[in-house]
């Protein structure tokens, strides 16, 4: 928070503590689980959907798979009392494994593997690559699973094997991605068996799973300085860890005038269409039942929803130093320079002129600085949960991240005080 002046002190030990996240987080299961471990250190505590619900003040949250939700009810907060909402994404693009996993070619040994969100495929060429996800057992429970070791790679084809490779690589998405994990036959089951015994859980026991890679070299810093942040999964687990920590604050001074939220879901980087995703019923439904929890009616749910804004956290475009043009030129992001305002007038970011002075009123109060991003209108804009929870709820919201380099690539790159930035002005925001 900021000192007397109004000036922000950095704080390195929160990228610290995001690298040891990361670390632990190389699937949305892992991520979730990561995060609800902080809560539960914080004084929160897990409810179930199928049980009844207190209204009591106090911090709660709901597991759903790879999806999060928790809230903090602040003593005096009567069912109309609106809510500040912190909305992140759990899951981040990369490789996973295909129901018939085994397979091989040319003696070979492999791995079939779907391509999850909007790959740059050539990320995942030659990189020691784990494995991490859910097992679902036969009693109905599920496991976690990482293996943080050298166990896939997907070798690109040898220079001498494709002189033009660097007039530009063309990789074909089924043949060219096939990891390999060794040689011999193909070698039915032998993939779940070894998982599932590293789970020290009999392989029989394993009815299904949802199994993804993982780049097994670990986060860092990098530069001369140290001020820059090299890590996967940056997008969207930077958003998820500020927001556990900003939530977690507020929770730890006692709340705000709202009941604070934070929303992590699935499935954003594929449309967010599922029951974990923004595009479900989930965070309706967890308002709702807390708005009924305390007492109210459909009509305090409404009054409760008018008053909400959310602020829609995710990772955004850093200017690229090679690559200049590729940007609008009066809208430059640097890392370390805060975090980033998104705006996109057809919507594909959901702020507007009151959303800005949302956003605005959290960093002046946080006493951190910000930036604003926009697309080159040449360009094609990504989007966000931010006009699927606008759409889908009826409230307020505003698209904000962290500006960085490399996006979706297997490893990404930001400023290194970037992340303290943004939590600090998310729990300025559930604070006001």
């Amino acid at each position: 928070m900021p000192t007397a002046d109004g000036t922000v002190l950095f704080d390195r030990s929160h990228t610290d503590d995001l690298i040891a996240y990361l670390s632990a987080s190389p699937s949305p299961y892992h991520a979730v689980a990561s995060a609800a471990a902080r809560l539960e250190k914080a004084g929160f505590r897990q409810v179930a959907e199928t049980e009844a619900w207190d209204g009591r003040p106090g911090g709660r949250y709901v597991v759903r798979g790879g999806a999060l939700i928790a809230w903090y009810v602040p003593e005096g907060a009567g069912p109309e009392t609106p809510f500040r909402i912190v909305g992140a994404h759990t899951d981040s693009p990369n490789l996973r494994v295909k129901p018939r996993p085994d397979t091989g070619a040319e003696g070979w040994r492999q791995i079939a593997v779907e391509i999850y969100g909007g790959v740059p495929l050539n990320t995942w060429l030659d990189r020691d690559l784990g494995l991490s996800g859910r097992l679902a057992l036969r009693d109905g429970s599920t496991a976690l699973v990482q293996l943080d070791e050298a166990l896939l790679r997907v070798p690109q084809l040898a220079i001498h094997l494709d002189r033009q490779v660097n007039d530009g690589m063309k990789l074909d998405r089924q043949r060219h991605l096939t990891p390999v994990w060794g040689i011999g036959p193909v070698d039915e089951g032998a993939l779940v068996e070894y998982v599932a015994g590293r789970a020290g859980i009999p392989a029989g026991e394993v009815t299904g799973w949802d199994l993804m890679v993982h780049d097994v070299q670990p986060p860092s810093y990098l530069g001369r300085d140290r001020e820059l942040l090299a890590a996967p999964r940056l997008d969207n687990l930077l958003s998820v860890h500020a927001g556990t920590a900003a939530l977690a604050a507020v929770a730890a001074a006692g709340g705000g005038s709202t009941v604070s939220v934070l929303a992590a879901f699935d499935h954003e980087e594929t449309g967010s269409e599922s029951d974990t995703g923004a595009q479900g019923p989930l965070l309706g439904n967890v308002l709702e039942r807390s708005v009924f929890a305390r007492g109210g009616s459909p009509e305090d749910r409404a009054r409760s929803l008018a008053g909400t804004v959310c602020l829609s956290s995710d990772m955004g475009h850093a200017v690229h130093p090679n690559y200049g043009e590729r940007h609008d030129p009066d809208h430059h992001p640097l890392p370390n320079g805060g975090p980033i305002l998104k705006v996109n007038v057809n919507q594909r970011y959901s702020t507007d002129a009151v959303g800005r002075a949302v956003f605005t009123a959290a960093c002046e109060r946080a006493g951190v600085p910000w930036q604003s991003f926009v697309s080159n209108n040449a360009m094609p804009c990504g989007t966000t949960i931010g006009p699927i929870t606008a759409a889908r709820l009826g409230i307020t919201t505003v698209d904000c991240g962290v500006a960085a380099l490399s996006m979706h690539s297997a490893r990404e790159l930001c400023g290194a005080d970037d992340p303290f930035l943004l939590a600090a002005a998310l729990r300025g925001f559930l604070e006001g």
